[in-house]
């Protein structure tokens, strides 16, 4: 594969502004892989960096590149690589953690404290034509994963996740309050766990419309009709198995304690607002309710993957805006402006 020494990457210089740049084509380490970007998802997150330069303690202190939802070719391996080899279709797991601290060890490797992640300050991510990434975190797509469905195997990891950790089990009701891509992917996570009731709120009617297509037996527009007086009327007034909050507001996360059964399970996954805010702690303690929270995922991308091949999980209908990489800025200041049709912004290489 004939490679270039220098490639384009889009950098954030300053908020609001994203530059195209000639960048040299790394050479990977010995355990290193160079990946040929063909996809890249925009995550809120990257919207976030390009809105307000930072998130939390992680702050943009120089030129950024952001992405981190991505997918493409290898186009060179190190030395010591083994596990994939040139021309290989990949899907790229963002974060690389260290392997050697108690929670890696464990299997937990999403808690890892020294975890370096794409596109998280200071470290660059993959709205760039070329990536070298550890050989170690790439897996292999087969030929009817496309690359725009690799790329958003990262976020679908969230919502698979959420379900492994809350114990989405067959037969169970989930609720899913907030049907953005997380609540999307959750909602598709519960339906291939086994749920058989799946009721989502938003809103947005066009997301509820989306949430109904891909698994959602009954659908709830919070403006018009009070969530949880609708969860309680749909489960006779016991309260849903599993409770996803994946709308990242106050109200919605309120809302979770509420909305659950007695003895049920409730997974906070939506980054709110503010981290300080009342809870009904009593009912947690009385309803006897598992509250878990959730930070990225670990050990799922070979089960995401099967799920895709096999057509139990739709991706690509998420993805309802496309831009090529040479408008990476357009589509940059789109997302900001933040039109609710969209779900997912993909950027094609």
């Amino acid at each position: 594969m004939s490679i270039p020494r220098t490639c384009e990457a889009a950098f954030l210089v300053r908020e609001g502004e994203i530059r195209l740049e000639q960048v040299r084509v790394p050479k990977p380490g010995p355990k290193d892989a160079l990946v040929k970007v063909k996809a890249c998802g925009v995550c809120g997150s990257d919207v976030h960096y390009y809105q307000h330069g930072r998130i939390g303690d992680f702050v943009v202190r120089k030129p950024l590149i952001l992405g981190h939802e991505c997918a493409g070719t290898v186009a060179a391996v190190g030395s010591r690589v083994r596990n994939v080899a040139v021309g290989d279709r990949v899907a790229v797991e963002a974060g690389v953690t260290c392997g050697s601290c108690a929670y890696c060890r464990a299997g937990r490797y999403n808690l890892c404290p020294d975890v370096v992640f794409l596109a998280t300050p200071p470290v660059n991510g993959a709205f760039v034509h070329y990536l070298s990434h550890p050989a170690e975190w790439l897996h292999k797509l087969p030929e009817q994963v496309s690359f725009e469905e690799g790329a958003m195997l990262e976020p679908f990891n969230v919502g698979l996740y959420a379900a492994r950790l809350a114990g989405v089990e067959p037969g169970h009701t989930v609720a899913v309050l907030g049907s953005g891509p997380i609540g999307l992917t959750a909602i598709q996570a519960a339906k291939a766990s086994g749920a058989t009731t799946i009721i989502a709120t938003d809103v947005v009617p066009s997301r509820l419309r989306f949430a109904r297509r891909l698994g959602a037996k009954h659908v709830v527009n919070a403006q018009q009709d009070d969530p949880v007086a609708a969860i309680l009327d749909l489960t006779g007034g016991r309260g849903a198995d599993v409770v996803f909050e994946a709308a990242g507001t106050v109200a919605t996360t309120q809302q979770t304690v509420a909305a659950v059964k007695r003895g049920g399970a409730v997974a906070l996954i939506g980054l709110g607002p503010t981290s300080r805010f009342e809870m009904p702690v009593m009912d947690l303690i009385v309803k006897e309710v598992r509250l878990t929270g959730q930070f990225r995922y670990a050990n799922l991308y070979p089960a995401a993957i099967e799920l895709v091949a096999s057509g139990a999980v739709d991706l690509k209908s998420m993805i309802n805006s496309r831009y090529p990489f040479a408008r990476v800025a357009e589509a940059m200041a789109a997302c900001a402006k933040g039109d609710p049709k969209t779900i997912k912004t993909m950027i094609d290489f």
